[in-house]
């Protein structure tokens, strides 16, 4: 041992010393924990594209299945619906009002379901070498946005069409609606990838979770019918907390109530977004999707030393 001061201190196996701690190093299995996605930001962007590479490998049309899906999807709930069952008949703008919710619903089962699997399907990398844990399902969201940008620019050229002026009431609605959707969607996202790496089971829940919530959400029908049909009972009220239920209002907010002929013709629902409260229960929403974000966080940290052992 030479050298005076901290230079002169033996270190610990595997321990990196005052000079080498100075440079930027760690022990092996330190991490920052939920701030990884900002720390490790080069290894975030590499999963990234590793994943949009592995997606699209082998596909003709590659990005432009972001429009086919969405687009045969609204097809064929806007025949079934807007059609048929003449939805489209009581409601001005029917299909910006359907198109604007499916893009919600598609983002969160996006997000949620490559969140539940980003661990397990990641395997070889979690068991063979270590990464912080939590970059695999941001990476996952981040892909998810990827797919949902051009939905989002098919959504806002229909609106555009259809007569929609953009104002602050719609930036506001659409960011609120945004922030709610992807905090909440990230917390059951990490709950459900540390579940699932124990138990496999948890996907499949997943998966039923993203078909039902297509339909315990105004997507598909007004969020009035709701009101007729349970109005007054703990079941609407329930139904009104549901955080998608309120982030598929707030697109409403952004992209149909308030566009042009849509507000009008049509007298305002009283619901959710009303002329004097048009952001509604945004606030709920919010404190709901924020908690389930710690929630989510705390269950993941606590478990991601197990992944490799699990996987």
């Amino acid at each position: 041992m030479t050298g005076n001061g901290d230079a002169a201190r033996p270190t610990l196996p595997g321990v990196p010393s005052s000079a080498e701690q100075a440079e930027g190093w760690r022990a092996p299995g330190q991490d920052a924990g939920w701030l990884n996605p900002v720390r490790e930001r080069f290894l975030l962007r590499l999963l990234v594209r590793k994943e949009l590479r592995v997606r699209y490998r082998g596909s003709m049309l590659g990005m432009l299945w972001s429009y086919v899906k969405p687009a045969v999807q609204f097809i064929v709930f806007y025949i079934a619906l807007g059609l048929f069952l003449q939805l489209s008949k009581g409601t001005p703008g029917y299909a910006v009002y359907l198109f604007s919710g499916i893009v919600v619903i598609n983002l969160f089962g996006e997000v949620f379901g490559n969140a539940t699997r980003s661990i397990t399907g990641n395997g070889a990398l979690v068991a063979k070498i270590y990464m912080p844990s939590q970059l695999f399902p941001w990476s996952s969201m981040i892909v998810a946005l990827v797919h949902f940008l051009p939905q989002l620019v098919v959504l806002v050229v229909g609106a555009l069409l259809s007569g929609w002026i953009p104002s602050p009431t719609s930036l506001v609605a659409f960011g609120l609606g945004m922030v709610i959707l992807l905090v909440f969607t990230m917390g059951l996202g990490m709950l459900a990838a540390a579940l699932n790496a124990a138990f496999r089971d948890v996907e499949n829940f997943v998966d039923l979770i993203v078909m039902v919530a297509t339909w315990l959400s105004p997507v598909l029908y007004r969020i009035s019918m709701v009101q007729e049909a349970i109005g007054g009972t703990i079941w609407w009220w329930l139904y009104q907390l549901n955080p998608l239920t309120i982030v598929v209002e707030l697109f409403h907010v952004a992209f149909w109530r308030y566009s042009g002929p849509v507000v009008e013709k049509l007298p305002m629902d009283p619901t959710l977004a009303t002329p004097g409260e048009p952001f509604g229960l945004w606030w709920a929403g919010l404190l709901i999707a924020m908690a389930t974000f710690v929630v989510g966080t705390i269950v993941f940290e606590r478990s991601k030393r197990r992944f490799a052992q699990e996987l």
